[in-house]
């Protein structure tokens, strides 16, 4: 209890920020609030360039989500402005411009640079059912702040800072039945979430038009996101209340928080290519330490954004030896992932197949989507289909290296309260799941597990 209020500690400045600043005001005017973006955040918009009819210049290259007047809470655009075509996921990924994006905190006004802040922290307790299950109270928290300069030429350059006091719930994380992947004191977690780094994002960004509606970037830095699978789970509306991690989270976004990244892409009319390279091992156990940034592998990933509803994109990754506990054996990831978003719903769907080298191939199905039904009411739910063979991870256990396939139902309701720019949602979740018989013996027959949270953010 003591580590999650020094998370909430962190982050208890910025509301007072938020009202220094106008956090319970309206947006401030366009020419005073150039659009930021990462994770989907803007403020109000510098016009679009406008291309075939559509908002496609900067903005399909996450130049910000260029509304023409403010979010709503359920989503939906007040005062009958524009939707984007797009909106920034993390790293250099795109969501639906639906999404609306999440709202930053001007912390400066004026001047050729802005800055902004955004934050979040959740208290949770989780009590995960059947006898491998475990209870626990833990956090989550994110805090961030970011620069950005907009030049006469159309060019941006923008500077990403992002940090987090996961590591204060310890090395072994929280408990979450299912879930595998990295290690703590030597030993490989099992049924147990790990921890995020404390340094989450140090990123660089410019970007450059080139001429005939197409814009150019190169991204990246000591710890950055490359070119992999869909926007990470912590920044996706549709996962948003969601209190525990997906089991599917190193098929789909373990990357996310990588030491070491380079990107470069092009975008034009709604379509955006790019590649990277980037360093494939994971983290290492030292959650508050920085670890030594490396370029031995690399992704490519093509991203199509047809309306202001939809976006859809497609990458493969070669990653050298990204498991500690499988040295040796590279892997081959393919990701697929469709977003939707209207009004107050958004939504995802996604595949993705790991193929260890040498080893196996196991894929991932992933479906999940958040319902804001009014300005304090909010559904939720994920669906996850994972094939895994680290739930054994005792070479003398019988079952060590043998695939399961798992599934995991989650669903829950959180009732939010606005607080100007800053937002506090207290909710739960409740989870089944469907396994081989097989598993019985260490899981039980039919375990169930609940979630109760309250998750407090700024800047949305």
């Amino acid at each position: 209890m003591r580590a999650s209020l020094i998370a909430l500690a962190l982050l208890t400045p910025l509301p007072a920020l938020a009202q220094e600043h106008g956090g319970h005001a309206s947006p401030a005017p366009e020419a005073e609030a150039p659009p930021v973006d990462h994770g989907g955040m803007d403020h109000g918009a510098t016009p679009p360039h406008t291309i075939d009819g559509g908002t496609t210049d900067h903005s399909t290259v996450g130049h910000g989500s260029m509304d023409h007047g403010a979010m709503k809470q359920d989503g939906t655009m007040a005062g009958g402005g524009m939707v984007p075509r797009v909106t920034p996921g993390t790293g250099t990924s795109l969501l639906p411009g639906a999404e609306g994006g999440m709202r930053g905190v001007h912390l400066t006004h004026g001047g050729d640079w802005m800055v902004m802040a955004h934050g979040d922290v959740m208290l949770a307790y989780t009590d995960q059912g059947g006898p491998r299950g475990d209870d626990a109270v833990y956090s989550g928290s994110m805090a961030m702040l970011m620069a950005q300069r907009d030049y006469a030429s159309g060019a941006r350059l923008r500077f990403t800072g992002m940090w987090s006091l996961d590591p204060i719930n310890g090395q072994r994380g929280y408990p979450n039945l299912f879930a595998t992947g990295e290690t703590a004191h030597g030993a490989p977690l099992v049924d147990r979430q790990h921890p995020h780094d404390f340094w989450m994002e140090l990123s660089a960004r410019a970007d450059v038009p080139l001429g005939g509606g197409v814009t150019g970037f190169l991204y990246g830095g000591p710890v950055a996101e490359p070119a992999l699978g869909p926007s990470a789970f912590v920044h996706r509306r549709s996962a948003r209340y969601l209190p525990l991690s997906p089991i599917s989270h190193h098929w789909f976004d373990s990357t996310h928080v990588t030491f070491g990244v380079v990107t470069a892409g092009l975008a034009a009319r709604g379509v955006q290519l790019e590649a990277s390279a980037f360093k494939g091992r994971e983290p290492d156990e030292e959650r508050w330490g920085f670890d030594t940034p490396k370029l031995d592998s690399w992704s490519v990933r093509a991203s199509f954004t047809p309306s202001p509803n939809w976006a859809f994109q497609v990458s493969y990754g070669r990653l050298e030896q990204p498991e500690a506990m499988h040295a040796g054996e590279d892997e081959r990831r393919t990701t697929a992932s469709a977003h939707y978003a209207k009004g107050g719903f958004s939504a995802m769907a996604a595949f993705s197949a790991k193929d260890r080298v040498p080893g196996q191939v196991l894929t991932a199905w992933l479906g999940e989507a958040n319902w804001n039904l009014d300005r304090h009411h909010s559904l939720f739910g994920r669906v996850e289909n994972v094939g895994n063979d680290e739930l054994f991870p005792d070479h003398d256990d019988p079952l060590h290296d043998t695939k399961f396939r798992v599934t995991r139902f989650e669903g829950g309701y959180a009732y939010r309260i606005p607080l100007g720019r800053a937002e506090l949602a207290l909710g739960g979740s409740l989870a089944a799941y469907a396994k081989p018989a097989a598993l019985d013996a260490a899981y039980g027959d039919r375990p169930l597990s609940y979630t109760l949270f309250a998750r407090f953010a700024v800047g949305q």
